[in-house]
């Protein structure tokens, strides 16, 4: 059996956290047998996780921000962080095969020491972003428009393309849109998983998170529920091909751990 792909959440409510999971399987291509599943806001990531076990990571997004000043963050927000450090260094340096989407973003780029803030957040909506030179020379952009929509919403971001990184798509609100260390090690601020059922859920479940004001949720939802992001769910299924099943070095298969 080949491994599976490893899909990390940070979202506390269980339905938004089951909407994504169902969303990265759905645009991934993934059947659920190739996918291990860990939501860390219950356990962490343990100190046992084997890369070996598994083709890929992706990483998907959460209400926690990077940068909450440090007195004002969560113990599991606390935990959370380091133990991404302690996985994105081995990532890395392995040149592992990773997709971090949204939140994912922001916690790669800080490890590579770009500067997270609410510089360049956006509003929740569907919009325009651009690809580079380098962008439409990356495998999993290849032969896509210069321009393609996504979803987004996100108080914070890089403030710069990562120290090392190299930008692949950008953005006229938010410059720094999706970025790649080495060959393998990706990151989204927009979420390829995006679709209007899950932003629909998000929306609900956030409209007290300071995303958007409580009475916009309504207009909101209507906005998104026209959206169509073809281009940037194929993203995502491009990366689950490029890497499902390929070994990455020795070791078995397993389904699932954590929560």
């Amino acid at each position: 059996m080949a491994k599976p792909v490893l899909i990390i959440q940070l979202r506390p409510e269980d339905e938004t956290a089951d909407n994504e999971y169902q969303a990265f399987l759905r645009y991934g291509r993934l059947a659920p047998e190739q996918a291990a599943r860990l939501r860390i806001e219950r356990t962490g990531i343990p100190e046992t996780l084997d890369l070996d076990q598994y083709s890929a990571i992706i990483v998907g997004g959460s209400p926690f921000d990077i940068s909450t000043p440090e007195a004002d963050k969560q113990p599991i927000q606390k935990r959370i962080e380091a133990d991404f450090h302690r996985l994105l260094r081995e990532v890395v340096a392995r040149d592992f095969p990773f997709l971090g989407a949204c939140s994912g973003n922001s916690l790669l780029g800080s490890f590579l020491g770009a500067r997270i803030s609410r510089r360049y957040g956006e509003p929740v909506g569907c919009f325009p972003v651009h690809l580079t030179e380098a962008g439409r020379a990356d495998p999993l952009l290849a032969g896509l428009p210069d321009t393609i929509e996504v979803m987004l919403g996100h108080k914070e971001a890089c403030d710069e393309v990562p120290p090392g990184a190299t930008l692949l798509i950008r953005g006229e609100a938010c410059p720094v849109q999706m970025f790649r260390v080495g060959q393998n090690v990706y990151a989204t601020q927009f979420h390829p998983e995006g679709d209007p059922e899950g932003f629909i859920t998000r929306i609900r479940a956030y409209r007290h998170h300071g995303y958007f004001e409580p009475h916009e949720a309504e207009r909101l939802i209507e906005v998104v529920s026209e959206a169509d992001t073809p281009h940037a769910r194929e993203i995502l299924r491009r990366f689950v091909a490029r890497y499902i099943g390929k070994d990455q070095s020795a070791g078995e298969a397993r389904n699932s751990i954590g929560g």
